[in-house]
């Protein structure tokens, strides 16, 4: 049994070695990069934070690296400039997704916006979610809604004032932005049913794992890692909430028909199950059980995870820096006055906050690398040649460290350095692209900027903040946690002190 098993892996060596050696960039003018090894190729390059050790090597190969990563090839764009290239210029040719094996159980076989492959399908499934959840006239009609979650937080953070009590930010924060994105879909709030926020936490992490089976796909059946057993725990789990959750509308679809302005957005999907839609004519007779619980896991996760992950960083920044906390309450002061809330009206008169926001996406972005494209046809970019079917992986977290393009004082959280920088989330510089561009450019962006600077601006307008144990700012560990976003590796504690 031994020498039959190692038989089987001189040959499977024989054979990686032999497309490794013929996938050498020398022989296709590939992009320069590390040279491979033979089955893992660069894996072992890559350590527990992936985004910094790729952002290394890009200083010595440069912004656009060729890297095989088990027999997979990957193009690492690592800077603003290169990235026009990818998801401007040529965006057509990037638009598509590869296959990997944990959309294969937590997006139910790629049928959600964020994993599914470029085509009609995915262009029905971005149209509906835009037209149905995250327009401009549906996110005003729940405003109602997010102040009043914002008064409830407000009010729990008073009371905790009064004592002097310690705070876990993390939590407080991740569980009011669940409970307004389940508003939001499911029609009412979490209970204790419904723990999205847990569920979205590990799927982000073990999404966002380098799994081997992805990169050595002969490898996939053995689960070496464990990914493939964690992904169908994490998949029985999301499916079975969901499942009550669409049982329940059903069972009241079926108790009285309801009015169009009463429909969440789970009512709008079973209304187009199996049924023709004038405006959503090419997903009516696509959707299927499963696509609905792809497609809604998408929206969850998406509006969960962004920006309580957002929320939290720009917290830990402003706290670590007492400058800039007293500049920003300075202007809320001035804006808002002392006696009420911020409304979201406020928002856009709040530049310093803007600045703020961009300062910490810059240096703290949510997620380190942008969901990978795949090349839909072979293309030549600056001289070289990129094959159909090449990963490219947007090492976004690099953007904010280049030095060409925020100068030698990147290091610094500094937000006036956007005072004479007229820098857009969806500029065609791609400086700051936290929600992407082009075609794959996130359709939630407007609700995720909302909630981060309707809960910010009300968190720092209402309260002081200090560390517990008396830590110093200058103290606070700033590390990140790695996965398909990159929290903070510690939660956030805090002390609130109330404004008056």
């Amino acid at each position: 049994m031994y020498s039959f098993t190692l038989a089987i892996l001189l040959i499977l060596t024989g054979i990686l070695f032999w497309q490794w050696f013929s996938a050498h960039p020398s022989r296709k003018k590939l992009p320069p990069g590390p040279m491979p090894l033979p089955v893992i190729g660069s894996l072992h390059l890559l350590g527990n934070l992936p985004h910094r050790a790729l952002h290394k090597l890009s200083q010595k190969y440069g912004p656009i690296m060729s890297i095989r990563l088990g027999s997979i090839q990957f193009v690492i764009v690592s800077s603003p400039e290169a990235a026009k290239l990818f998801l401007g210029t040529h965006d057509a040719i990037f638009a598509s997704r590869p296959k990997i094996e944990a959309a294969k159980y937590l997006s139910y076989g790629s049928r959600g916006m964020t994993f599914s492959e470029y085509g009609p399908y995915w262009r029905s499934v971005r149209k509906f979610c835009t037209i149905e959840l995250l327009s401009t006239t549906k996110i005003n009609g729940f405003a109602r809604m997010r102040r009043e979650e914002i008064r409830l937080m407000v009010d729990e953070m008073r009371v905790a004032s009064i004592t002097h009590k310690v705070v876990n930010l993390t939590e407080i924060v991740g569980t009011l932005i669940e409970g307004m994105t389940c508003t939001m879909i499911f029609g009412k709030k979490n209970d204790d049913r419904f723990i999205f926020k847990k569920l979205v936490d590990e799927s982000m992490e073990a999404t966002g794992a380098f799994n081997l089976a992805d990169y050595v796909p002969m490898l996939a059946p053995f689960d070496l890692q464990g990914l493939t057993k964690r992904f169908r725990a994490l998949n029985k789990e999301i499916d079975e909430l969901f499942e009550k959750l669409i049982s329940e509308h059903e069972e009241r679809s079926l108790i009285g028909s309801q009015k169009p302005d009463e429909m969440d957005f789970i009512d709008v999907l079973l209304s187009l199950k199996g049924q023709y839609s004038n405006t959503h004519d090419e997903l009516s007779y696509t959707i299927d059980r499963s696509s609905m619980k792809a497609i809604l896991l998408d929206m969850v996760a998406g509006a969960i995870d962004t920006a309580k992950t957002s929320i939290e960083w720009i917290l830990a920044t402003l706290i670590k820096h007492p400058r800039v906390m007293k500049e920003l309450q300075k202007e809320l002061t001035v804006v808002i006055g002392d006696a009420r809330v911020v409304e979201e009206t406020d928002l856009t008169k709040l530049s310093y906050l803007h600045m703020v926001i961009k300062e910490t996406f810059r240096l703290y972005p949510v997620a380190p690398f942008m969901i990978p494209h795949e090349s839909m046809e072979d293309i030549v970019i600056n001289g070289y040649n990129i094959p159909k079917k090449t990963r490219v992986l947007i090492n976004y977290w690099a953007f904010g460290r280049d030095p060409k393009v925020w100068s030698e004082n990147w290091e610094e959280f500094l937000p006036e350095r956007f005072l004479d920088r007229d820098i857009d989330f969806r500029g065609p510089d791609c400086q700051l692209i936290q929600f992407g561009i082009g075609r794959r450019g996130c359709p939630g962006m407007n609700l995720g900027l909302l909630n981060i600077g309707l809960v910010i601006s009300n968190m720092i307008h209402c309260f002081d903040w200090e560390l517990p144990d008396g830590m110093s700012p200058s103290d606070m560990d700033m590390k990140e946690k790695f996965g398909l976003t990159i929290p903070r590796a510690e939660p956030l504690l805090a002390i609130p002190t109330y404004r008056t």
